[in-house]
Protein backbone atom coordinates (compact mmCIF):
# COMPACT_ATOMS: atom_id res chain seq x y z
CA UNK A 1 0.00 0.00 0.00
CA UNK A 2 1.35 3.40 -0.99
CA UNK A 3 0.89 6.44 1.25
CA UNK A 4 0.44 10.04 0.23
CA UNK A 5 3.90 11.18 1.38
CA UNK A 6 5.42 8.74 -1.13
CA UNK A 7 3.73 10.38 -4.13
CA UNK A 8 4.63 13.54 -6.04
CA UNK A 9 1.64 15.91 -6.03
CA UNK A 10 3.06 19.17 -7.39
CA UNK A 11 1.05 20.42 -10.34
CA UNK A 12 -1.31 17.44 -10.17
CA UNK A 13 -5.07 17.32 -9.79
CA UNK A 14 -5.73 15.22 -6.71
CA UNK A 15 -9.11 13.60 -6.03
CA UNK A 16 -9.58 12.59 -2.41
CA UNK A 17 -12.31 10.39 -0.96
CA UNK A 18 -13.12 11.54 2.57
CA UNK A 19 -15.71 10.57 5.17
CA UNK A 20 -17.70 13.74 5.72
CA UNK A 21 -20.91 11.93 6.68
CA UNK A 22 -21.48 14.29 9.59
CA UNK A 23 -24.69 14.77 11.62
CA UNK A 24 -26.83 17.73 10.61
CA UNK A 25 -29.34 19.58 12.78
CA UNK A 26 -31.61 21.69 10.58
CA UNK A 27 -28.83 22.12 8.05
CA UNK A 28 -26.19 22.93 10.67
CA UNK A 29 -23.28 20.55 11.33
CA UNK A 30 -23.68 19.17 14.86
CA UNK A 31 -20.29 17.43 15.06
CA UNK A 32 -17.37 18.23 12.76
CA UNK A 33 -14.83 15.71 14.11
CA UNK A 34 -14.77 13.76 10.85
CA UNK A 35 -14.05 16.91 8.88
CA UNK A 36 -11.26 17.99 11.22
CA UNK A 37 -9.73 14.51 11.06
CA UNK A 38 -9.13 14.95 7.32
CA UNK A 39 -7.57 18.44 7.57
CA UNK A 40 -3.92 17.30 7.80
CA UNK A 41 -4.22 15.41 4.51
CA UNK A 42 -6.13 18.22 2.79
CA UNK A 43 -3.63 20.86 3.88
CA UNK A 44 -0.71 18.68 2.83
CA UNK A 45 -2.14 18.27 -0.67
CA UNK A 46 -2.59 22.03 -1.05
CA UNK A 47 0.85 22.77 0.38
CA UNK A 48 2.36 20.40 -2.18
CA UNK A 49 1.05 22.59 -5.00
CA UNK A 50 -1.84 20.45 -6.18
CA UNK A 51 -5.40 21.26 -7.19
CA UNK A 52 -7.74 19.49 -4.78
CA UNK A 53 -11.04 17.80 -5.63
CA UNK A 54 -13.01 16.35 -2.71
CA UNK A 55 -15.64 13.62 -2.93
CA UNK A 56 -17.80 12.31 -0.09
CA UNK A 57 -21.28 11.15 0.79
CA UNK A 58 -23.85 12.38 3.27
CA UNK A 59 -26.74 10.34 4.65
CA UNK A 60 -28.70 7.75 2.70
CA UNK A 61 -30.30 9.41 -0.33
CA UNK A 62 -30.77 6.01 -2.07
CA UNK A 63 -29.40 6.98 -5.46
CA UNK A 64 -31.43 10.13 -6.09
CA UNK A 65 -30.70 13.80 -5.32
CA UNK A 66 -32.13 14.90 -1.96
CA UNK A 67 -31.72 18.65 -1.31
CA UNK A 68 -31.56 18.15 2.45
CA UNK A 69 -28.53 15.87 1.97
CA UNK A 70 -26.53 18.23 -0.19
CA UNK A 71 -22.91 18.69 0.86
CA UNK A 72 -23.34 22.48 0.67
CA UNK A 73 -23.14 23.04 4.47
CA UNK A 74 -20.11 20.76 4.62
CA UNK A 75 -18.36 22.74 1.87
CA UNK A 76 -19.08 26.00 3.69
CA UNK A 77 -17.77 24.67 6.99
CA UNK A 78 -14.68 23.18 5.39
CA UNK A 79 -13.99 26.54 3.78
CA UNK A 80 -14.09 28.16 7.21
CA UNK A 81 -11.67 25.58 8.61
CA UNK A 82 -9.26 25.90 5.69
CA UNK A 83 -9.61 29.69 5.49
CA UNK A 84 -10.44 29.62 1.78
CA UNK A 85 -13.33 29.29 -0.62
CA UNK A 86 -14.57 25.72 -1.18
CA UNK A 87 -17.16 25.82 -3.97
CA UNK A 88 -19.55 22.93 -4.43
CA UNK A 89 -20.02 21.37 -7.86
CA UNK A 90 -23.62 20.69 -8.93
CA UNK A 91 -22.86 16.97 -9.29
CA UNK A 92 -19.97 14.55 -8.89
CA UNK A 93 -19.72 13.45 -12.54
CA UNK A 94 -20.71 14.96 -15.89
CA UNK A 95 -19.56 17.66 -18.30
CA UNK A 96 -20.05 20.58 -15.91
CA UNK A 97 -18.03 18.82 -13.24
CA UNK A 98 -15.28 18.09 -15.77
CA UNK A 99 -15.24 21.76 -16.77
CA UNK A 100 -14.97 22.95 -13.16
CA UNK A 101 -12.21 20.46 -12.36
CA UNK A 102 -10.34 21.42 -15.53
CA UNK A 103 -10.41 25.08 -14.50
CA UNK A 104 -8.85 24.42 -11.07
CA UNK A 105 -5.41 25.84 -10.40
CA UNK A 106 -2.82 24.62 -7.88
CA UNK A 107 -3.90 25.55 -4.39
CA UNK A 108 -7.62 25.67 -5.26
CA UNK A 109 -10.34 23.35 -3.94
CA UNK A 110 -13.58 21.99 -5.36
CA UNK A 111 -16.01 19.74 -3.52
CA UNK A 112 -18.17 17.36 -5.54
CA UNK A 113 -21.82 16.86 -4.67
CA UNK A 114 -23.00 13.83 -2.70
CA UNK A 115 -21.71 10.60 -4.29
CA UNK A 116 -24.78 8.70 -3.14
CA UNK A 117 -27.04 10.82 -5.32
CA UNK A 118 -25.96 8.18 -7.86
CA UNK A 119 -27.17 4.61 -7.29
CA UNK A 120 -24.00 3.24 -8.91
CA UNK A 121 -21.93 4.36 -5.92
CA UNK A 122 -23.61 1.74 -3.73
CA UNK A 123 -23.79 -1.04 -6.31
CA UNK A 124 -23.24 -4.47 -4.76
CA UNK A 125 -21.35 -5.81 -7.80
CA UNK A 126 -18.90 -4.34 -10.34
CA UNK A 127 -21.67 -4.56 -12.93
CA UNK A 128 -24.08 -2.59 -10.73
CA UNK A 129 -21.42 0.03 -10.08
CA UNK A 130 -20.93 0.31 -13.84
CA UNK A 131 -18.33 2.81 -14.95
CA UNK A 132 -19.03 5.24 -12.08
CA UNK A 133 -15.62 4.68 -10.51
CA UNK A 134 -13.96 5.11 -13.90
CA UNK A 135 -15.76 8.42 -14.47
CA UNK A 136 -14.59 9.66 -11.08
CA UNK A 137 -11.03 8.53 -11.79
CA UNK A 138 -10.99 10.52 -15.04
CA UNK A 139 -11.11 13.72 -12.96
CA UNK A 140 -7.64 13.27 -11.45
CA UNK A 141 -3.97 12.45 -11.85
CA UNK A 142 -3.78 11.09 -8.31
CA UNK A 143 -6.46 9.47 -6.15
CA UNK A 144 -6.16 9.55 -2.36
CA UNK A 145 -8.41 7.47 -0.11
CA UNK A 146 -8.66 9.02 3.37
CA UNK A 147 -12.14 7.72 4.23
CA UNK A 148 -11.63 4.96 6.79
CA UNK A 149 -15.28 5.26 7.83
CA UNK A 150 -16.31 3.60 4.54
CA UNK A 151 -13.25 1.39 4.05
CA UNK A 152 -15.43 -1.67 4.77
CA UNK A 153 -17.89 -0.76 2.02
CA UNK A 154 -17.39 -2.05 -1.55
CA UNK A 155 -18.53 1.30 -2.97
CA UNK A 156 -17.48 2.56 -6.39
CA UNK A 157 -15.43 5.40 -4.88
CA UNK A 158 -13.68 2.92 -2.56
CA UNK A 159 -12.91 -0.10 -4.76
CA UNK A 160 -13.48 0.86 -8.42
CA UNK A 161 -12.02 4.34 -8.49
CA UNK A 162 -8.50 3.17 -7.46
CA UNK A 163 -8.56 0.57 -10.23
CA UNK A 164 -8.80 3.31 -12.87
CA UNK A 165 -6.80 6.16 -11.30
CA UNK A 166 -3.29 6.74 -12.73
CA UNK A 167 -1.90 6.76 -9.18
CA UNK A 168 -3.66 5.82 -5.93
CA UNK A 169 -2.54 6.01 -2.32
CA UNK A 170 -3.78 6.32 1.27
CA UNK A 171 -4.03 9.64 3.09
CA UNK A 172 -2.65 10.41 6.53
CA UNK A 173 -5.87 9.44 8.31
CA UNK A 174 -6.01 6.04 6.60
CA UNK A 175 -2.31 5.60 7.36
CA UNK A 176 -2.87 6.35 11.04
CA UNK A 177 -5.86 4.00 11.24
CA UNK A 178 -3.84 1.26 9.56
CA UNK A 179 -0.83 1.67 11.81
CA UNK A 180 -2.69 1.79 15.12
CA UNK A 181 -5.21 -0.93 14.39
CA UNK A 182 -2.67 -3.21 12.75
CA UNK A 183 -0.52 -2.81 15.85
CA UNK A 184 -3.48 -3.76 18.05
CA UNK A 185 -4.04 -6.92 16.00
CA UNK A 186 -0.51 -8.01 15.14
CA UNK A 187 2.03 -6.51 17.55
CA UNK A 188 0.48 -5.13 20.77
CA UNK A 189 2.59 -4.31 23.78
CA UNK A 190 1.57 -6.34 26.81
CA UNK A 191 -0.35 -6.54 29.03
CA UNK A 192 -3.08 -6.06 26.42
CA UNK A 193 -6.60 -5.21 27.62
CA UNK A 194 -9.66 -5.16 25.35
CA UNK A 195 -12.86 -3.51 26.56
CA UNK A 196 -16.12 -4.44 24.87
CA UNK A 197 -19.44 -2.84 25.69
CA UNK A 198 -22.64 -1.89 23.95
CA UNK A 199 -25.89 -3.72 23.59
CA UNK A 200 -25.44 -7.06 21.86
CA UNK A 201 -23.09 -10.01 21.99
CA UNK A 202 -24.23 -10.96 18.47
CA UNK A 203 -22.80 -7.75 16.97
CA UNK A 204 -19.47 -8.24 18.76
CA UNK A 205 -19.14 -12.03 18.55
CA UNK A 206 -16.58 -12.07 15.74
CA UNK A 207 -14.40 -9.39 17.33
CA UNK A 208 -14.50 -11.15 20.71
CA UNK A 209 -13.42 -14.44 19.16
CA UNK A 210 -10.63 -12.77 17.19
CA UNK A 211 -9.31 -10.91 20.21
CA UNK A 212 -9.33 -13.96 22.49
CA UNK A 213 -6.13 -15.19 20.92
CA UNK A 214 -4.44 -11.83 21.29
CA UNK A 215 -5.40 -10.14 24.58
CA UNK A 216 -4.47 -10.80 28.20
CA UNK A 217 -7.63 -9.30 29.71
CA UNK A 218 -11.15 -8.88 28.33
CA UNK A 219 -13.46 -6.43 30.08
CA UNK A 220 -17.16 -6.72 29.23
CA UNK A 221 -19.80 -4.15 30.05
CA UNK A 222 -22.98 -2.60 28.71
CA UNK A 223 -26.11 -4.60 28.02
CA UNK A 224 -24.03 -7.33 26.38
CA UNK A 225 -22.65 -8.15 29.84
CA UNK A 226 -26.20 -9.17 30.83
CA UNK A 227 -26.05 -12.05 28.37
CA UNK A 228 -22.82 -13.30 29.95
CA UNK A 229 -24.25 -12.92 33.45
CA UNK A 230 -27.33 -14.86 32.39
CA UNK A 231 -25.10 -17.55 30.87
CA UNK A 232 -23.40 -17.90 34.25
CA UNK A 233 -26.72 -18.38 36.02
CA UNK A 234 -27.34 -14.86 37.34
CA UNK A 235 -30.83 -13.39 37.05
CA UNK A 236 -30.95 -10.08 35.17
CA UNK A 237 -34.61 -9.14 35.74
CA UNK A 238 -36.15 -7.39 32.76
CA UNK A 239 -32.80 -6.23 31.41
CA UNK A 240 -31.86 -6.44 27.75
CA UNK A 241 -30.16 -9.78 27.12
CA UNK A 242 -29.82 -12.12 24.14
CA UNK A 243 -31.14 -15.40 25.41
CA UNK A 244 -30.40 -17.09 22.08
CA UNK A 245 -26.71 -16.24 22.55
CA UNK A 246 -26.17 -17.94 25.92
CA UNK A 247 -24.33 -20.90 24.42
CA UNK A 248 -22.08 -18.57 22.43
CA UNK A 249 -21.34 -16.59 25.57
CA UNK A 250 -20.36 -19.78 27.41
CA UNK A 251 -18.09 -20.78 24.52
CA UNK A 252 -16.32 -17.42 24.71
CA UNK A 253 -15.83 -17.82 28.46
CA UNK A 254 -14.54 -21.38 28.03
CA UNK A 255 -12.15 -20.40 25.22
CA UNK A 256 -10.87 -17.47 27.26
CA UNK A 257 -10.16 -19.72 30.23
CA UNK A 258 -8.40 -22.27 28.03
CA UNK A 259 -6.28 -19.52 26.47
CA UNK A 260 -5.34 -17.88 29.75
CA UNK A 261 -7.37 -14.74 29.07
CA UNK A 262 -8.88 -13.14 32.18
CA UNK A 263 -12.50 -12.12 31.55
CA UNK A 264 -13.89 -9.34 33.75
CA UNK A 265 -17.67 -9.11 34.15
CA UNK A 266 -19.72 -6.76 36.34
CA UNK A 267 -19.93 -7.64 40.02
CA UNK A 268 -22.49 -4.93 40.78
CA UNK A 269 -24.91 -2.96 38.64
CA UNK A 270 -27.02 0.19 38.60
CA UNK A 271 -30.64 -0.52 37.75
CA UNK A 272 -33.99 1.17 37.18
CA UNK A 273 -37.52 -0.20 36.88
CA UNK A 274 -37.86 0.92 33.28
CA UNK A 275 -35.49 1.89 30.48
CA UNK A 276 -37.36 5.21 30.34
CA UNK A 277 -36.58 6.08 33.97
CA UNK A 278 -34.49 9.19 34.47
CA UNK A 279 -33.18 8.11 37.85
CA UNK A 280 -31.72 4.82 39.11
CA UNK A 281 -33.78 2.71 41.50
CA UNK A 282 -30.64 1.36 43.16
CA UNK A 283 -27.33 -0.47 42.99
CA UNK A 284 -26.94 -4.16 43.80
CA UNK A 285 -24.57 -7.12 43.43
CA UNK A 286 -25.12 -9.21 40.30
CA UNK A 287 -26.35 -12.14 42.39
CA UNK A 288 -29.30 -10.17 43.78
CA UNK A 289 -30.83 -8.27 40.86
CA UNK A 290 -34.56 -7.63 41.52
CA UNK A 291 -37.06 -9.38 39.28
CA UNK A 292 -38.41 -6.10 37.88
CA UNK A 293 -34.99 -4.47 37.45
CA UNK A 294 -33.56 -3.13 34.21
CA UNK A 295 -29.75 -2.96 34.39
CA UNK A 296 -28.57 0.32 32.84
CA UNK A 297 -24.97 0.72 34.05
CA UNK A 298 -22.14 -1.06 35.81
CA UNK A 299 -21.80 -0.33 39.52
CA UNK A 300 -19.01 1.47 41.43
CA UNK A 301 -17.37 -1.73 42.66
CA UNK A 302 -17.21 -3.01 39.09
CA UNK A 303 -15.57 0.22 37.95
CA UNK A 304 -12.91 -0.16 40.66
CA UNK A 305 -12.20 -3.72 39.58
CA UNK A 306 -12.05 -2.78 35.89
CA UNK A 307 -9.70 0.12 36.62
CA UNK A 308 -7.49 -2.14 38.72
CA UNK A 309 -7.08 -4.52 35.79
CA UNK A 310 -6.09 -1.59 33.56
CA UNK A 311 -3.34 -0.10 35.72
CA UNK A 312 -0.53 -2.21 34.26
CA UNK A 313 -1.86 -2.23 30.68
CA UNK A 314 0.44 -1.26 27.81
CA UNK A 315 -2.22 -1.61 25.08
CA UNK A 316 -5.93 -0.84 25.53
CA UNK A 317 -8.61 -1.11 22.85
CA UNK A 318 -12.06 0.13 23.86
CA UNK A 319 -15.27 -0.33 21.91
CA UNK A 320 -18.68 0.14 23.47
CA UNK A 321 -19.97 2.04 26.53
CA UNK A 322 -20.60 0.45 29.92
CA UNK A 323 -24.21 1.58 30.18
CA UNK A 324 -26.89 3.96 28.94
CA UNK A 325 -24.43 6.86 28.95
CA UNK A 326 -26.77 9.14 27.01
CA UNK A 327 -28.60 9.70 30.30
CA UNK A 328 -26.62 11.39 33.02
CA UNK A 329 -27.92 9.05 35.72
CA UNK A 330 -26.46 6.02 33.94
CA UNK A 331 -23.29 7.53 32.48
CA UNK A 332 -20.93 7.23 35.44
CA UNK A 333 -19.71 3.72 34.64
CA UNK A 334 -18.62 4.75 31.14
CA UNK A 335 -17.19 8.09 32.26
CA UNK A 336 -15.27 6.59 35.18
CA UNK A 337 -13.73 3.95 32.94
CA UNK A 338 -12.87 6.68 30.43
CA UNK A 339 -11.08 8.70 33.11
CA UNK A 340 -9.21 5.61 34.23
CA UNK A 341 -7.93 4.87 30.71
CA UNK A 342 -7.02 8.52 30.16
CA UNK A 343 -4.76 8.41 33.24
CA UNK A 344 -2.62 5.59 31.85
CA UNK A 345 0.74 7.13 31.05
CA UNK A 346 2.61 4.25 29.43
CA UNK A 347 -0.14 2.62 27.39
CA UNK A 348 -1.31 2.94 23.81
CA UNK A 349 -5.01 3.62 24.17
CA UNK A 350 -7.30 3.14 21.17
CA UNK A 351 -10.99 4.01 20.97
CA UNK A 352 -13.34 2.74 18.25
CA UNK A 353 -17.03 3.22 17.53
CA UNK A 354 -19.32 6.22 17.56
CA UNK A 355 -20.80 5.68 21.03
CA UNK A 356 -17.38 5.19 22.62
CA UNK A 357 -16.08 8.27 20.82
CA UNK A 358 -19.09 10.16 22.23
CA UNK A 359 -18.23 9.04 25.78
CA UNK A 360 -14.65 10.26 25.39
CA UNK A 361 -15.78 13.65 24.12
CA UNK A 362 -18.48 13.86 26.80
CA UNK A 363 -15.72 13.38 29.37
CA UNK A 364 -13.60 16.03 27.64
CA UNK A 365 -10.67 13.63 27.42
CA UNK A 366 -10.17 13.12 23.68
CA UNK A 367 -6.65 14.55 23.82
CA UNK A 368 -5.65 12.01 26.48
CA UNK A 369 -6.06 8.98 24.20
CA UNK A 370 -3.43 7.73 21.78
CA UNK A 371 -5.90 7.29 18.94
CA UNK A 372 -9.62 7.64 18.31
CA UNK A 373 -10.72 5.72 15.23
CA UNK A 374 -13.03 7.51 12.80
CA UNK A 375 -14.72 4.28 11.73
CA UNK A 376 -17.62 2.43 13.30
CA UNK A 377 -18.32 -0.59 11.13
CA UNK A 378 -14.85 -0.35 9.57
CA UNK A 379 -13.23 -0.44 13.00
CA UNK A 380 -15.25 -3.50 14.04
CA UNK A 381 -14.51 -5.42 10.84
CA UNK A 382 -10.81 -4.61 11.05
CA UNK A 383 -10.71 -5.83 14.65
CA UNK A 384 -12.57 -8.97 13.55
CA UNK A 385 -9.55 -9.73 11.38
CA UNK A 386 -11.24 -9.01 8.06
CA UNK A 387 -9.42 -7.39 5.16
CA UNK A 388 -11.29 -4.17 4.38
CA UNK A 389 -12.17 -3.53 0.71
CA UNK A 390 -10.70 -0.02 0.93
CA UNK A 391 -7.28 -1.28 2.01
CA UNK A 392 -7.41 -4.22 -0.39
CA UNK A 393 -8.01 -1.91 -3.36
CA UNK A 394 -5.16 0.41 -2.36
CA UNK A 395 -2.79 -2.54 -2.04
CA UNK A 396 -3.88 -4.01 -5.36
CA UNK A 397 -3.80 -0.85 -7.45
CA UNK A 398 -1.00 1.22 -5.91
CA UNK A 399 1.32 2.05 -8.80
Amino acid sequence: MKFIDEVSLNGKTVLIRVDFNVPLDKGVIADDNRIRAALPTLRYILDQGAALVICAHLGKPKGVPVPELSLAPVARHLGELLGMDVPLAPDCVGQEVERLVGALRPGQVLMLENLRFHAEELGKTPEARGDFGKRLASLCNVFVNDAFGVAHRPNASVVDLPAHAPICCAGFLMKKEWEYLQMAIASPERPYVAISGGAKVSSKLAILKNLLGKVDHLIIGGAMANTFLLALGHAVGNSLAERDMLDEARVILDEAKAGGVVVHLPTDVVYAHSVEDERPAGTCPVDSVPEDAVILDVGPQTVKEYCSSLRSARTVVWNGPMGLFEREAFAEGSLSLCRCIAELEDARTIVGGGDTDAVVHLAGLADRFSFISTGGGAFLEFMEGKELPGFKALKEYSK
